[in-house]
């Protein structure tokens, strides 16, 4: 066995320093609570990938713990003979006997027992190297890197570049204010419960969520790149907390039209045909409007370009927006979007308070759809909506121009984004939910839903 230079710390340690970090402390807070260097826990910390490497279960009485050890130490330095260690730590003498014989240190020249190197020896020998499931089965690890870092295509399967964006740097992959590459990015989840659609006699075809996430965030597996983590929504090389951003909503609404009047049928997905919108902004007022289906989860990406004269003169104060979703430019992309939908699946549209939707009476004229506004500071009562906002921000991350995508590589976006399982419609996608939506439309005898 290799020379262990300074040893590491015992699993007690370890387990007390994981312990601490699922609490929520810091990296700093937890190593100097169990008196090791930050250095050292910061090191644990991220060769982990922020994840309990070890079982943070106490070992069964079978094994000499690290106490044990130092009390053995102790007493053969006393001088005490084999059996009297036994006794006092009402241990097999063999058991004693094996421990000095096996975890003794030799790089004096001579067998010398000390705790710390016996504790060592004992966890190495403890190890049962055992290769990841997606290291030994090629077919599986090209599956699930396929829906990792697949491509974006239209739908005519011509593939969508995307933009530029910087390479791995060995941290975090969500950029602030800049370009992500853009690919397919299934979660791990809905990789793992998708899989059993696609595969459901071949059991060799499975695989946790929990094993991929631990083949991309810890170091030495080997099975998928690291660098695949930019494909993860948050981009982290590690597991962090989450971070809540709140919304800023603005604007006024009347009283017929508050969240509060919409029909009861829109709040439990039951029917088909409510909508939740509303805006990513970029750079430059630039912006793409977001629309998702409450039942299916159907996403239309709405094109806002530019109105002529931007940039050509100076902005008029309360004078027409050039940015792309005024009023009136929002009211034109909208009613262009929503008309492509049956009558019937266009029942209402909860927003929230922006000016952008200023005209919702006009647009309820146009389309027959009735707009309903959420309270202020409140988006979760947009839920779906938010959540698809979170997906398409891997796409078009905040600090960037949205005004250079065409209406097409919004679509693309789209198609994959609806292309994805989901946990809430039984691992089916979005697409498939809304075909059988529409096919439940052209049925004889479909109640109308508008």
């Amino acid at each position: 066995m290799r020379s262990p230079g300074r040893p590491e710390p015992s699993r007690v340690v370890q387990r007390q320093f994981w312990r601490l970090i699922a609490t929520g402390v810091t990296t700093v807070e937890a190593s100097l609570a169990v008196g090791v260097s930050w250095p050292v826990g910061t090191r644990w910390f991220r060769h982990a990938g922020g994840m309990p490497p070890i079982s943070l279960a106490e070992p069964t009485g079978r094994y000499l713990t690290f106490e044990e050890r130092e009390e053995i130490a102790i007493l053969r330095a006393k001088g005490a003979g084999v059996r009297q260690i036994a006794r006092t730590l009402h241990r097999d003498p063999s058991t004693i006997s094996r421990e000095l014989r096996r975890n003794a240190a030799t790089r004096g020249g001579r067998p010398e027992y000390r705790a710390t190197v016996a504790q060592w020896k004992a966890q190495q020998a403890a190890k049962r190297p055992k290769a990841a499931k997606l290291v030994t089965n090629e077919h599986l690890r090209d599956y699930v890197q396929e829906r990792l870092d697949g491509t974006v295509r239209r739908g005519d399967g011509t593939v969508v570049a995307g933009p530029a964006a910087a390479g791995w740097q060995g941290r975090k992959m969500k950029p602030h204010r800049a370009d992500r590459r853009w690919a397919t990015s299934w979660s791990p989840q809905q990789i793992s419960n998708r899989i059993r659609l696609d595969f459901p006699e071949d059991e060799s075809m499975r695989i946790s969520h929990e094993a991929i996430y631990q083949a991309l965030f810890i170091q030495g597996r080997g099975a998928l790149k690291r660098e695949l983590v930019a494909c993860l929504r948050t981009g982290r090389a590690l597991r962090e907390p989450r971070a809540r951003t709140r919304n800023k909503p603005q604007g006024h609404v009347t009283a017929d039209v508050v969240l509060s009047q919409r029909p009861a049928e829109a709040a439990d997905r039951a029917v088909p045909g409510h909508w939740e919108g509303d805006l990513i902004i970029g750079t430059g007022r630039s912006a793409i409007g977001t629309l998702v289906e409450r039942s299916s989860r159907c996403t239309l990406l709405v094109h806002l370009p530019r109105m002529e004269g931007w940039s050509e003169r100076p902005a008029v104060k309360n004078g027409p927006s050039l940015g792309g979703y005024g009023a009136l430019a929002m009211n034109a992309a909208l009613t262009a979007s929503m008309t492509r939908l049956p009558e019937q699946l266009r029942a209402t549209l909860t927003w929230d308070r922006g000016k952008e939707l200023s005209g919702h009476a006009q647009f309820a004229l146009d389309t027959g759809t009735k707009v309903f506004f959420a309270d202020p500071h409140s988006p979760w009562q947009r839920p779906t909506n938010e959540n698809t906002n979170g997906l398409l921000r891997q796409y078009f991350p905040k600090g960037t121009d949205l005004s250079r995508w065409s209406a097409d590589d919004l679509e693309a976006v789209a198609l994959t984004i609806n292309g994805r399982p989901r946990k809430v419609l039984g691992w089916k996608t979005p697409v498939e939910v809304f075909a059988e939506q529409l096919l439940s439309l052209q049925q004889p005898g479909v109640a109308s839903t508008s």
